[in-house]
């Protein structure tokens, strides 16, 4: 089996906010033997978030971490009239309410193939505003746009540098400059968990 990122495995420090425009490689396994979850790469081959879920049946809540472990966001299923996931910040800030930072509803709305979500950011700080998530319905990518329709986060599958797709669970993931990169990838993770692919 080829690699996923050909570079050594080793521990970087995860920067919150990015800088500049940049790629990532998401590998939609965990690194724990009969574990379900997803393992992020910087461009250096360094891993930078990992989701781990040791109970494979229960996966109602599901941990963000970063590269040593440490929770950034706890996702959490929950059910209204439809299914949809909450994620809460942590730990949390002085500043931050006891609710959750964000929730990604799935919509049911297809316009020319293309599916829409809507995701809720700001509840913890009672400042509401919306992103929504775009997604082709025939192929496996996304984008993540802000209120504006800005583009701050988009997802395809990862190809080689011959063009050789690396398979369904492999993604190639840009981020655009001045981007929460964590609450991308909490925004991520929760689409990936609503849509049973992870």
């Amino acid at each position: 089996m080829g690699k996923v990122h050909p570079q050594a495995l080793h521990s970087s420090t995860t920067c919150n906010f990015t800088s500049k425009q940049e790629t990532f490689t998401l590998w939609m396994k965990s690194l724990v033997l009969n574990g379900k979850g997803c393992t992020v790469f910087d461009s250096n081959g360094q891993i930078v978030y990992r989701v781990d879920n040791y109970s494979c049946r229960h996966r109602y809540e599901v941990h963000l971490m970063d590269e040593k472990g440490n929770t950034l966001f706890t996702l959490q299923r929950k059910y209204k009239l439809s299914k949809f996931w909450e994620g809460y910040r942590f730990p949390a800030t002085n500043n931050d309410h006891k609710g959750p930072c964000f929730r990604v509803c799935k919509t049911h709305k297809i316009t020319k193939g293309v599916s829409t979500n809507e995701v809720e950011l700001g509840l913890d700080k009672n400042q509401s505003y919306a992103h929504k998530i775009e997604s082709n319905t025939c192929k496996s990518a996304y984008k993540i746009s802000n209120e504006f329709g800005v583009v701050a986060a988009e997802l395809r599958r990862k190809k080689s540098h011959s063009g050789v797709d690396l398979g369904e669970d492999v993604f190639t993931m840009i981020v655009e400059p001045n981007t929460d990169l964590s609450l991308i990838m909490g925004i991520v993770v929760a689409f990936s968990l609503m849509n049973s692919k992870m």
